[in-house]
């Protein structure tokens, strides 16, 4: 987020003495600027004064160390009456020896609180007591220096005060900036929305500097722009400025004000040629670099990175390179482009970096494609203060101004010559295009009345150039904008966010004000509640988080190892992923094709944190492509997209049907007093699918998948419909999967789609049978099956022969061994029957009659003795 200072401010825009913060604030607010925090960690409160020294007595300790007992003049005010000397002063014990008597310093006084709240106290030390401390830079927060105290030079006299005259009482604004407005990640962008919020008059230093850019040289260091691969058909780069300052004093401290203002911004200082160029971003908004002349072989080649190249950045990290990153480039031994220097506006490369030999110094100040930097940035998890504004976008006629201002401060600074006759300014930009523009076309959209007159006044205070479109014999009516209708609107080149007319009402409102707009909410029509297929969807989510599951919502994007790790096989349509072109993580660019692709990966988080038992469910859309797809037309704005549009755009997007995945690891009942724990086994997994079938009223078959990942080939179930349409899948988790993903061993899962279980379920709701007063008749049956029938296939059969009298069917034993012939298996049903009257004996019997025929018909099942 950026800072601001208010004294920093002033220098761009008239802002009234005694303003706070806190009114800044306010002001800014109304344009859209809003705030993020107050910065008050550097301000120091209390007395701290000029002194000067008038005594000072080295004393050698017993540790070694030479302590100096000072005698200080602070002031009539806060001088204390000294006996020996007659005069006022103040005794104070410092440790540093870079001063001597006759030096003014600063002092912090007793009541004195310094930055990390350090409070100043007089107190015994060494023998004296010590009413006071005089102050190094780190101590007052002006820079990293702690092994001297500050000597001033020019000072005032002793008693001044010196919070003023360092400015440590400046409180520091920060501000939250929307994408859209990179402009305002510099103080110039800032000042001029203050401006637009106050009506204080501001003063564009940028136009000021540009009167002093000399034209560029045949004779300046050459650069050359090849992009080979642009990206949306935008180059890389369309400008780049080069400029050259000799004889730079590359060790020469940066001013304690330059210093100041950088860690005001929340940047350490570094060294001068860092500094200056960090602080023109600051100031102007336009990223720059500086190489050392001395290590440049010409020309720069701007162009994209080859496949396999490697490159160490300022980081003193050696990065492996994409093909699509822009990099700078220079030539060693005449081959072109060779060597990487820099990634293009994210960071420089370490072989150029401008150290302590360093004499002539090359300032770069180019303008790049915002996708690209964003992407790069991204892609090596590198984000910068000068890729956070070239992806918010740059003032492509600010390149040549912002060189200016550093090779005037590197040569008051750094004692450097500017060499005029090497001046490189390689420029393919382009002005921004019109914007065909009704004024009234705010009044409509927003519902405020305003004038032709007052849209072109505030578009024109934005910077932007209105005029009045030629006739069509080329010839200009002469007749002012506003009082016409249409308008041509041409956007400054430092907003490239205003490209259509919808981007210029944001801008009327804005700047007239947000408060003028009235609030008022739409009149809610009468609804008909909730349809059928939206009532069944929220009973699933309901039952799941009933049953003891958490629901979770994973972002569906997945890494290209994905499938491998789930043990897809090559030919599994789950692996024909769509590939994102622009994701917003580059180790994750494909759309999940399965729920659990991201489900898992929240079930292993949350292992890894130490939650032993995780029970989660999701229900969310996968992306399962059917074949090529589509390109999709883009509408017009504000117009209803005609049946042809639609059906392409339609046709363009893949279909993405519904899903449920549930991931149960760990205990499925805890361990208590007389009750042992029980694992999740597939039985769990399988049971919920059954409970969520029955919650939508759609009857559904269970059996047996041994080739289905990620799951176990002897524990999947394959969940279909009454009519055979695969609905997923249930069951444990193949051991090869649950090592590769590091959860616990047996962890089970499931995965439905949901679309095709709701639309095998009942167009209209079942209605609930009246509640029997009889009493409920119990019946167990135990049937020998072959031991390759699943189970649950004969489950469905005795429920099915069971009939209208089944209450409930439960499949409670499975049995094989001693007594059952080589091959078969005995499954145990409890049946609970309930009729509109008391059933007897031979109602019963029927049932278990019906249920062994049908058995013995399909499975040639057997009723066990």
């Amino acid at each position: 987020m950026p800072y601001v200072p208010i004294e920093w401010l002033r220098e761009h825009v008239e802002v009234p003495e005694g303003t706070t913060a806190e009114g800044l604030a306010s002001d800014l607010v109304r344009v859209g600027l809003e705030e993020e925090a107050i910065d008050r960690s550097a301000a120091v409160t209390g007395p701290l004064v000029v002194g000067r020294v008038l005594e000072v007595t080295p004393e050698p300790q017993k540790n070694g160390k030479t302590i100096n007992w000072c005698r200080v003049d602070v002031g009539p005010e806060h001088n204390e009456h000294d006996e020996a000397t007659g005069r006022g002063s103040r005794g104070i014990v410092c440790g540093a020896h870079n001063f001597g008597v006759g030096d003014s310093v600063v002092v912090a006084l007793p009541g004195a609180v310094l930055p990390g709240d350090f409070a100043i106290a007089a107190r015994k030390t060494y023998g004296h007591v010590s009413d006071g401390m005089i102050c190094s830079q780190s101590e007052l927060g002006l820079g990293e220096d702690h092994s001297g105290i500050i000597v001033l030079d020019d000072p005032p006299a002793p008693g001044t005060d010196a919070i003023a005259l360092l400015g440590l009482g400046e409180e520091v604004l920060e501000i939250n900036v929307t994408p859209d407005r990179g402009y305002c990640f510099s103080m110039r962008g800032v000042a001029r929305e203050y401006a637009h919020s106050t009506g204080a008059p501001f003063t564009d230093r940028a136009l000021e500097l540009g009167a002093r850019v000399p034209v560029p040289t045949d004779s300046g260091f050459a650069v050359e722009i090849s992009d080979d691969a642009p990206i949306r058909g935008n180059a890389g780069a369309d400008r780049f400025v080069a400029r050259i300052v000799r004889g730079v004093d590359a060790t020469a401290a940066s001013p304690a004000w330059l210093s100041k203002r950088l860690r005001q911004a929340g940047m350490r200082p570094i060294s001068l040629a860092v500094d200056v160029t960090n602080y023109v971003m600051l100031d102007l908004g336009q990223p720059l670099h500086a190489y050392d002349l001395g290590t440049l072989h010409a020309p720069i080649v701007v162009r994209r990175a080859k496949p396999g190249e490697r490159m160490t950045t300022l980081d003193d990290v050696d990065r492996s390179l994409d093909v699509e990153d822009l990099l700078i480039t220079d030539s060693p031994e005449g081959n072109l482009g060779s060597r990487p220097i820099g990634i293009a506006g994210v960071m420089g490369g370490l072989d150029t970096e401008v150290g302590e030999q360093t004499t002539d110094i090359l300032i770069e100040a180019a303008h790049f494609d915002p996708i690209s930097i964003a992407r790069t940035a991204r892609r090596h998890k590198l984000p910068s203060e000068a890729s956070k504004r070239f992806e918010r976008g740059v003032d492509n006629r600010l390149q040549a101004v912002a060189a200016q201002r550093v090779v005037d401060l590197l040569v008051e600074l750094g004692g450097g010559t500017a060499d005029e006759s090497a001046v490189t300014d390689v420029d393919r930009t382009s002005a921004p295009s019109a914007i065909g523009f009704d004024p009234q076309q705010a009044s409509r959209l927003v519902g405020v009345r305003y004038s032709n007159q007052e849209v072109v006044e505030t578009l024109r205070s934005l910077g932007a150039t209105v005029e009045e479109p030629a006739e069509e014999n080329g010839e200009s009516t002469g007749r002012h904008a506003a009082s016409t209708g249409r308008v041509l609107v041409i956007p400054p080149s430092w907003r490239p966010d205003l490209t259509e007319p919808a981007d210029l009402v944001e801008e009327v409102v804005r700047l007239r004000g947000y408060d003028a707009v009235p609030s008022v909410l739409p009149a809610a029509p009468a609804g008909r509640g909730l349809t059928v297929r939206q009532l069944r969807r929220r009973r699933v989510a309901d039952l799941l988080a009933d049953s003891g599951l958490v629901q979770v919502l994973t972002y569906p994007f997945i890494p290209e190892g994905r499938h491998d790790q789930l043990g897809l096989p090559a030919e599994d349509p789950r692996r024909q992923a769509i590939r994102l072109v622009n994701p917003l993580a580059q180790d994750a660019p494909f759309l999940r094709t399965s729920l659990l692709h991201t489900l898992l990966e929240a079930a292993v988080r949350n292992v890894g944190r130490g939650m032993t038992d995780v029970a989660i469910y999701e229900i969310g859309s996968v992306t399962r492509p059917a074949g090529p797809l589509g390109s999709s037309p883009l509408p017009p704005p504000a117009a209803l997209p005609d049946p042809v549009t639609l059906e392409q755009i339609r046709a363009a997007v893949p279909p993405q049907p519904l899903r449920l995945a549930a991931v149960l690891v760990g205990a499925a009942s805890a361990a208590g007093p007389g009750a042992e724990a029980r694992a999740y086994d597939a039985a769990d997994a399988v049971a919920l699918v059954r409970d969520v079938a029955r919650a939508v009223g759609a009857d559904i078959r269970v059996g047996n998948d041994p080739q289905h990942a990620p799951w176990h080939p002897g524990r999947c179930a394959r969940i279909s419909t009454a009519d055979g349409v695969l609905v997923g899948h249930a069951g444990e988790l193949a051991p090869r999967v649950v090592t590769e993903l590091g959860l616990p061993a047996r962890a089970v899962a499931l995965e439905i789609d949901l679309d095709v279980l709701l639309a095998a379920a009942p167009e209209t709701p079942r209605q609930v049978a009246g509640l029997s007063t009889a009493p409920a008749a119990k019946e167990d049956i135990a049937l020998v099956v072959p031991v390759d029938v699943p189970a649950g296939d004969v489950l469905d059969l005795v429920t099915e022969a069971a009939g209208a009298l089944a209450e409930e069917v439960r499949l409670f034993d499975v049995y094989t061994g001693a007594n059952l012939p080589e091959g078969t298996r005995s499954l145990a049903f409890a049946l609970r029957l309930r009729g509109e009257r008391t059933l007897t004996g031979e109602d019963t019997a029927a049932v278990r009659d019906a249920v062994v025929t049908a058995a013995a018909a399909r499975f040639g099942a057997t009723l066990r003795g």
